[in-house]
């Protein structure tokens, strides 16, 4: 059994207990593999409110979906970890097909590698001296490991060549390209990004292998104004290639790619121009694994390529109807601790009383404190105290943060895994 393995079968060995809500309290002192054993049904067999859960179906049919559309489209895929940061979910989207897993900062690398995973993407500059001398020690102790992060300034250079100083292998690093004044990190011009890739070049313990950008970051995106990001982006690796700045590099990385503009990614990566070696495409997106019934919803690319599939919201928070002080009004136990609220609110998705589940019509979340969920009920509403409502989240990355220990249901309710994360 390899190191990450290992691991993950530890995390079935955790006793189970008050830090993780939602579960049955009946369950403490059990492992995670002997109540995974006993599959519970989420409704029935003493699970607590409020309860966030992953639909078994849906998370595989996006896993799949993903992993099919990447190989159609010639990309390798990174899919971003900090969305769910589960080192179990990192192992099924590499089983997938992922060629690596793309993260944001040291600890989230660290978690990774406590799991097993060989190839990380930082998307994102690194100039912590510390996390950068963890990393080199990384790369001594297994030639296997591979790690490649942002540059985007020549002060970023400095900083990390002297940390890294005496480092038995370079770090390998692409220059970010902004995606326009006022976005986020990168070089705002191509003199910049030359500036950069010449200062690496005098880093010895850097190497430069590509580039990289956001285009989710693009001021007033639309179509083309997202491509003409891409198409610079590939002309600054051409330009880059062409002045001879990758160097001894075998392969050059291209990356780019959210959730919401990854058709733009394949559209433009496809047509590629010749380079002086191969060309590795790597698309980033992440939120696809659980997707979501709100900001996603809205923003997924298959919405405007129907033909190539469609991505299933796989998450359910159920919280229960604990007040019902006025006609139009009802109050359900899960708030701001339980629930995303950055993008949307909740939407009332189903309710269940009595072993039956119907639609939640005419019930609207209106508001959210944090530990209650604020409901507006139109007068065709059906709800009591007791019953028990499915919210549907917006924002998978700031959904997962609030569950340590997430379980995976059937759709019957049947619960067959639970989800670890680590944030």
């Amino acid at each position: 059994m390899d190191t990450g393995s290992e691991a993950l079968a530890r995390l079935a060995e955790e006793r189970v207990d008050h830090r993780f809500k939602g579960l049955p309290p009946d369950a403490d002192g059990l492992t995670v593999a002997e109540l995974t054993a006993q599959r519970r049904n989420l409704f029935r067999d003493g699970f607590t409110s409020p309860v966030l859960a992953l639909s078994a179906e849906r998370l595989e049919h996006n896993l799949a979906l993903m992993e099919s559309y990447a190989s159609r489209h010639g990309l390798a895929f990174a899919p971003h970890g900090k969305t769910s940061m589960a080192p179990q979910l990192f192992r099924r989207q590499i089983e997938h097909g992922a060629w690596g897993i793309t993260l944001a900062v040291p600890h989230q690398v660290r978690v990774a590698r406590a799991f097993g995973v060989r190839r990380v993407f930082l998307a994102n500059e690194l100039v912590d001296a510390a996390a950068l001398r963890w990393v080199a020690g990384e790369l001594a102790a297994d030639p296997e490991f591979r790690f490649v992060c942002y540059v985007d300034s020549v002060r970023g250079v400095e900083l990390m060549d002297a940390a890294l100083r005496g480092a038995a292998r370079p770090v390998e690093v692409v220059v970010e390209l902004g995606a326009g004044e006022g976005a986020r990190t990168g070089v705002r011009t191509e003199a910049e990004a030359t500036a950069v890739a010449e200062a690496v070049a005098g880093a010895a313990a850097l190497r430069l292998v590509g580039v990289a950008g956001y285009e989710g970051e693009v001021p007033e995106a639309d179509p083309e104004r997202v491509r003409s990001y891409l198409r610079r982006l590939v002309a600054l690796a051409a330009g880059l290639d062409r002045g001879g700045h990758f160097g001894d590099a075998e392969e050059i990385v291209v990356s780019a790619g959210g959730s919401a503009w990854f058709d733009a990614v394949a559209d433009v990566l496809a047509g590629l121009p010749g380079f002086s070696r191969p060309v590795l495409k790597l698309l980033r997106s992440g939120a696809y694994v659980s997707h979501d019934d709100g900001h996603y919803s809205r923003l997924t690319p298959f919405t405007r390529i129907p033909q190539e599939g469609a991505l299933e919201p796989a998450f359910r928070l159920w919280a229960q109807v604990v007040s019902r002080p006025a006609a139009g009004q009802a109050f359900a136990n899960a708030g701001k601790r339980d629930a995303a609220y950055d993008l949307d609110l909740p939407t009332a998705q189903a309710v269940r009383r009595d072993g039956v589940e119907r639609p939640a019509t005419g019930i609207t979340v209106t508001g959210l404190s944090d530990q209650h969920a604020w409901l507006r009920t139109e007068p065709e509403a059906d709800v009591e105290v007791g019953d028990w409502i499915g919210l549907g989240l917006s924002h998978p990355c700031t959904s997962f943060d609030k569950w340590q220990l997430i379980p995976v249901a059937e759709a019957d309710g049947t619960v067959v895994d639970y989800i670890r994360t680590f944030f």
